[in-house]
């Protein structure tokens, strides 16, 4: 008999334990992104005072069981009991989504956190949070665990200080890993310290000792110097700010000789990766202001488009606003519709302004912009002659890619090998139904050093865009990508290593959108092939070896180091590296795109002292060496 549905089977999830039951709704996930988002969402709180005037200083304090403790040197939450709730005020934001004093704009004209669920979602995937209060004279305190409070709001003692600290431990049962990245924490209190000048921002990791404090009085002019640190700038940052209509637009930009655009907007403090309506205002303005004064000045005999005027440039746009509107949970795209209009203006006259006022820097700006665009067209050229020559034809497959039967994408993996011997056993070791392999012969281009024009006429690179099929350039889209698994197999050795590293540029320069849709993977051959007792073991590290010679015994065990793929035979690299049910892939995924941008200009950009710097002091974490 099948079972009733009445009113009484629907629950009601009140309070926090809608939280708890789906998390990710709330933070993106329950993964380390999730976990970082829960001291995210403390700090924003901290930074919306700062932003008021009531705070100059924010710490971060990760302790060695994983919780974490922010401070700052804000009024404190107030501590009187809300007349409606019948409860005090620090428990209400503690305890109910939504809660807090940045809706009716009396007491936060501007904040970051206001579309954020607040410290409430911290509180509720926390297996104990400590809040203190130090405020009228008095210090507060009150506990909770899982959300729920343990004891009613008491006063600790007396001071003359006020502000909020907030001490939690992320819930284990929650989250899939609970240990947090001190890197990762570091770059995001770093952007907030340049988005906001003048505020002192420390963290201080006790695992091991390392700490950082940051503070930056020029704000995003410092922040754009720090993004150029290791390339080759044309002219000093440009820097202008402006109120219109109740908002503040602030812009630094600045020039350099690569060729990759570095675009960075900020809406309320809060990263909108996916842009919105003031970076589209910001692209007009900029496209205009180039060509009408290249025009003014004869410097141009054709128009500039909006592509040509980004090439090498590095901008921050950040502005504050009092009702943002962000799509989607993550906040990730701002969508204002009077935003566009606003920035557009303020560029357009502050840009302007400066371009008369400084006509030696103008003529190098717009010299940079013309060169791209010739550039551009060359590299049109290019793309038809190697069209025309058979490579990049969409309708023709490359004849060394062995593909797949599975048409649908999503069901569907390629795998990009280096080198013939290799690429043959992968081919005759994969599942023809769903694996795809193309392989390819030596070194690729190093695309940090070459313009679009010299791309396509590389054969290696211009094969791998054949095979993906989404394109490059101004006719990439993600849509058309055959493959939803891109894997990369190199040997484990060196120029194994190198290999990656120049096809991970070339993805992360001309293909970004593939590596933030974490269609890219990097394989993980097995190191070491250990046979005892005719049994045969395949070992991924040094670690697990030592593991298994404990377990096993030394004595009798063969011991075999791979060096390169082709060592192995077809049903051993099936086994080992492409069974799905066996294999260990790495997924790339971009945490953070400030310090990636930095990595891959000192790896394979074209000043050498940095990247000897940055061998120095990376040597010791070196686990596989060849001599």
């Amino acid at each position: 008999m099948e079972e009733s549905y009445k009113a009484e089977d629907i629950q009601v999830l009140t309070g926090l334990s809608a939280v708890r039951k789906r998390p990710a709704m709330y933070i993106g996930s329950t993964g380390l992104r999730g976990l970082h988002h829960l001291v995210y969402e403390a700090v924003d709180n901290s930074i919306d005072e700062a932003m008021g005037g009531h705070c100059n200083k924010v710490s971060v304090i990760i302790h060695k069981d994983n919780s974490v403790t922010v401070i700052d040197n804000g009024r404190g939450i107030p501590v009187d009991i809300h007349p409606k709730f019948n409860m005090s005020a620090v428990e209400i934001v503690m305890t109910k989504l939504h809660a807090g004093g940045k809706f009716d704009k009396k007491i936060y004209k501007v904040s970051g956190g206001l579309h954020g669920v607040g410290i409430s979602v911290t509180n509720a995937l926390s297996k104990l949070l400590i809040v203190e209060i130090k405020r009228d004279s008095k210090v507060y305190q009150q506990k909770y665990e899982y959300g729920k409070p343990v004891n009613e709001l008491s006063i600790m003692g007396e001071t003359n200080e006020t502000g909020t600290k907030i001490t939690f431990l992320p819930d284990a049962e929650i989250f899939s890993e609970t240990e947090m990245h001190f890197d990762t924490l570091s770059s995001r209190l770093r952007e907030l310290a340049f988005l906001n000048k003048g505020i002192e921002i420390n963290i201080l990791d006790e695992r091991t000792g390392k700490k950082n404090e940051f503070i930056y009085n020029k704000g995003i002019i410092e922040f754009i110097e720090y993004l150029n640190k290791n390339k080759n700038p044309l002219h000093k940052p440009i820097h202008f700010e402006k109120e219109k209509n109740g908002m503040i637009v602030e812009i630094a930009m600045q020039y350099n000789d690569s060729y990759q655009e570095n675009v960075f907007t900020f809406a309320n403090n809060i990263n909108t990766v996916e842009g919105g309506t003031h970076l589209a205002g910001f692209k007009t303005a900029l496209t205009r202001s180039m060509n009408s004064y290249a025009e003014k000045n004869k410097l141009n005999d054709s128009k500039l488009s909006s592509d040509d005027v980004r090439e090498g440039l590095v901008v921050v746009v950040s502005i504050k606003i009092p009702e943002p509107q962000f799509e989607g949970q993550t906040k990730a795209k701002l969508g204002n519709s009077d935003v566009k209009g606003i920035v557009d203006s303020v560029v357009t006259e502050k840009l302007n302004i400066f371009l008369e006022e400084n006509p030696g820097v103008a003529k190098i700006m717009v010299g940079k912009c013309v060169n791209a665009a010739k550039a551009r067209e060359a590299a049109r050229n290019a793309r038809e002659l190697t069209r025309r020559k058979g490579f990049l034809n969409h309708t023709s497959l490359p004849g060394k890619l062995s593909d797949c039967s599975e048409k649908d994408p999503a069901k569907t993996e390629i795998y990009i090998v280096e080198g013939d011997s290799a690429g043959g056993s992968t081919k005759q070791g994969r599942d023809r139904k769903f694996q795809a392999v193309l392989p390819l012969r030596g070194k690729i281009l190093n695309v940090e050093k070459a313009r679009l024009s010299k791309i396509f006429v590389n054969e290696q690179i211009t094969t791998m865009i054949t095979a993906l099929g989404t394109g490059i350039g101004e006719e990439f889209s993600i849509d058309k990508a055959r493959y939803h698994k891109i894997i990369i197999m190199a040997d484990a050795d060196v120029d194994g290593a190198h290999i990656r590293t120049l096809i991970l540029t070339f993805f992360y320069r001309y293909m970004k959108p593939l590596v933030e849709s974490g269609y890219i993977y990097i394989a993980q051959p097995p190191l070491y092939k250990v046979v005892k007792n005719k049994k045969t073991y395949y070992i991924y590290d040094d670690e697990k070896l030592g593991q298994l010679f404990r377990e096993i015994g030394k004595e009798g065990c063969s011991l075999q180091r791979y060096k390169g793929l082709g060592e192995m035979n077809p049903k051993q690299l099936w086994e080992t590296t492409m069974d799905p049910t066996n294999r260990i892939l790495l997924q790339i995924t971009l945490e953070d795109t400030v310090e990636a941008d930095k990595i891959f200009t000192i790896l394979m950009g074209d000043q050498v002292e940095p990247r000897r710097k940055f061998i120095e002091e990376h040597a010791k974490e070196v686990v596989n060496l060849d001599v």
